[in-house]
């Protein structure tokens, strides 16, 4: 409880600015993990590129008219 103790002998502004600063790092820190977790490569938008790509590259030749 030391910590507390100090604490309390600092200035009502510091006290503010301490709590502030902690506060904004805890959230900016909740930011960057989330968005790192949910900024990952998604294997499901991965495979659907690659089908997009495969219909694009088959697609040309299935409506080639017959040459005769």
């Amino acid at each position: 409880m030391s910590g507390i103790i100090g604490f309390r002998s600092l200035a009502p502004k510091t006290k503010n600015l301490v709590v502030a600063g902690s506060l904004t790092g805890f959230v900016f820190g909740v930011y960057f993990y989330t968005m790192r977790a949910v900024g990952g490569t998604d294997e499901l938008q991965i495979a659907i590129d690659k089908f997009e790509d495969q219909k694009h590259t088959t697609e040309p030749e299935a409506t080639l008219a017959p040459k005769a």
